[in-house]
């Protein structure tokens, strides 16, 4: 059970990631096709085996990001889930699986600009590849026609993954208040994303921060129990989520 949890934590991690960027929460999910409930699109997360000894993990703030991680565990399950949950019972789910196709390809730009600095450029023109086709055939990126008829399937790199592919250290583990775990490499890398995607040039002022919220809510509500196994299963969950985070952007680096 700990291996699905933490494949989906990075997708959605409910309340340290239950915020505006980074691409993880996690809500409660009631659909019966559990396929149909996974994110289009997304590779493995957390290739790790949970047998591996413990990965050390630099958190010279701990007292402050469990803090941190206090706040945003009751914004999510005060707030955010019950959001998502309304939000999931009123949108059908074929929905809500567009709307995540749309923001997904508004930040294609995202990785086509860190694949090439990293000197992936198969992996650039893939997703170069993906945008052009999802944006025309698949209408404005509500359709993955690009992964469902041409096989051309996505490829997660950004700009923390960068930095980390030159040489920089993630420095020590942070707990950003929304947003969730992160780094310091993380945190800065954060930042330059949102500015490479595209969303940021389409919405001004307080109308993208409402975006961006939409943008979660609609991830939430396709996601499971992931936040609620964890605190289920974890002696410490705190401890847990910031290990497999740290585990899972180094192995992200590395490949």
């Amino acid at each position: 059970m700990k291996k699905l949890l933490i494949l989906l934590l990075a997708l959605a991690y409910a309340p340290s990631g239950a915020g505006l960027d980074l691409g993880s929460g996690a809500v409660e999910a009631t659909e019966t096709d559990a396929a149909a409930d996974t994110p289009q699109g997304e590779e493995e997360m957390f290739p790790f085996d949970e047998e591996e000894e413990q990965y050390s993990v630099s958190d010279p703030l701990e007292p402050v990001n469990r803090g941190i991680f206090w706040f945003n565990d009751k914004l999510y399950f005060y707030l955010l889930k019950p959001v998502a949950r309304g939000y999931r019972w009123a949108v059908p789910e074929p929905w809500r699986v567009a709307v995540q196709n749309v923001f997904s390809n508004l930040a294609s730009p995202v990785r086509i600009i860190n694949a090439g600095f990293q000197g992936k450029f198969s992996d650039a023109g893939n997703e170069l590849t993906r945008f052009f086709v999802n944006t025309t055939l698949g209408i404005g990126g509500l359709f993955d026609t690009a992964k469902d008829h041409f096989d051309i399937r996505k490829h997660d790199e950004d700009t923390g993954q960068t930095l980390g592919h030159y040489g920089i250290g993630p420095g020590f583990y942070l707990v950003l208040p929304i947003l969730g775990p992160s780094d310091v490499r993380d945190a800065v890398g954060t930042f330059v994303d949102s500015r490479e995607n595209l969303v940021y040039y389409l919405f001004e002022g307080w109308t993208y921060y409402e975006v961006k919220g939409y943008e979660k809510v609609n991830d939430l509500s396709l996601d499971k129990d992931t936040y609620e196994g964890i605190k289920k299963d974890a002696l410490d969950p705190y401890l847990f989520v910031r290990d497999a985070y740290m585990q899972y952007r180094e192995n992200k680096v590395k490949n």
